[in-house]
């Protein structure tokens, strides 16, 4: 396989959950994402020089977001066909957490998570455009009912079809996704905050959570490893 081959290659969440040394990195519902504790804003601005400065990272560029404790940083490939992760993916993070160690600087995988927004909806393309014209959002590769700030930053929407009116729950919910091996600590927190179990019956990749008053979120995981599959 070529290198050109290689760079565009699909890859799934367990095959990059996989992959000895991405210890750093949990796949999410919008890519991978690795949080590494800086400390200062400065050190966090030398650790996106070093990664800016890897060859070849421009083609790809990774989303990464700096503050004063820490950059977050997000692998995601974004085309007008696909929104996910690659086997170049792979190798960037290998790199990025290789520049991080140089550095001294600690990834932290618990700290991270991404958000989004689901709306129930009768008549999708009428709601979507509503939502598309007011966030300013554009569609997620092509797709009719994903919606994603073109700017990634804010939260995705996603459009879930119904086929009736659903007048006694809630017809628009938070989903939360949380890397693999921090969803039982997350819901047991929320429960903790009084909220309760509503349905598990897609665990261990999504559990649905109500609030005092019912009102509904979801915990998502992307991808759990499988110990069998481990690839050099």
């Amino acid at each position: 396989m070529t290198y050109e081959e290689t760079k565009i290659e699909r890859i799934r969440p367990q095959q990059f959950h996989a992959t000895v040394g991405l210890e750093d990195w949990r796949v999410l519902g919008e890519g991978a994402c690795a949080y590494f504790r800086t400390g200062t804003f400065a050190v966090g601005a030398e650790f996106v020089r070093a990664i800016s400065e890897m060859p070849g990272v421009g083609a790809d560029h990774p989303d990464v977001d700096v503050r004063q404790e820490g950059v977050t940083v997000r692998l995601i490939k974004v085309t007008d066909d696909y929104y996910g992760l690659t086997e170049r993916h792979v190798e960037l993070a290998l790199q990025i957490s290789a520049v991080a160690r140089t550095l001294d600087i600690t990834a932290d995988p618990s700290a991270v998570q991404t958000v989004q927004v689901t709306v129930d909806a009768l008549a999708a393309p009428d709601v979507v455009a509503f939502w598309r014209a007011l966030l300013g959002y554009q569609d997620r590769a092509n797709s009719p009912e994903d919606l994603i700030d073109p700017h990634r930053r804010g939260a995705p929407f996603y459009f879930q079809q119904m086929d009736a009116p659903r007048p006694q729950r809630n017809r628009l919910h938070v989903d939360v996704w949380v890397p693999y091996d921090q969803a039982e600590a997350r819901i047991a927190a929320a429960l903790a905050a009084g909220g309760r179990l509503v349905n598990d019956a897609d665990a261990p990749s999504n559990w649905v959570l109500a609030d005092p008053e019912g009102n509904e979120a979801c915990i998502g995981v992307a991808g759990p490893p499988e110990p069998t599959t481990a690839r050099p």
